[in-house]
């Protein structure tokens, strides 16, 4: 099952282009979107680094040769080291969901950790902040 729940929206985020913001609190543990991929294998990822779509791809599989672009607005989160939200892959279902990991308010931005998982410091291909 695919879903975007409809408290959530797109819109400018300052110096990080676009980003997805709550119109609603946000309990924690809370499933806000679940969306189809599009997988792509190596020689498709090789071509999207070299284009603007290379910061909305999302690596793929147990050897990260494959790419995803996801569907939704999944590939529109902004970057935080200390993410309010986490990213799931289901490689068996084709998708990716999209959970809080603390009580978010309305109107705030939600960020996912770019590095994959909650809270990790590891560099990343850019400067964040």
């Amino acid at each position: 099952m695919f879903m975007i729940k409809p408290y959530l929206h797109v819109k400018p985020a300052g110096e990080m282009g676009l980003g997805v913001f709550t119109s609603e609190a946000i309990g924690a543990d809370t499933v806000i979107e679940v969306s189809p991929v599009l997988v792509m294998g190596g020689e498709a990822r090789t071509l999207l680094d070299q284009t603007a779509l290379h910061d909305y791809i999302f690596e793929w599989g147990d050897s990260s040769k494959q790419c995803i672009v996801a569907w939704g607005y999944a590939s529109l989160y902004n970057h935080a080291y200390e993410s309010n939200c986490e990213y799931e892959m289901d490689y068996k279902q084709g998708s990716i969901s999209i959970k809080t990991m603390r009580p978010i308010c309305s109107g705030e931005q939600l960020f996912v950790n770019y590095n994959g998982t909650y809270n990790n410091a590891a560099s990343l291909w850019f400067d964040a902040r």
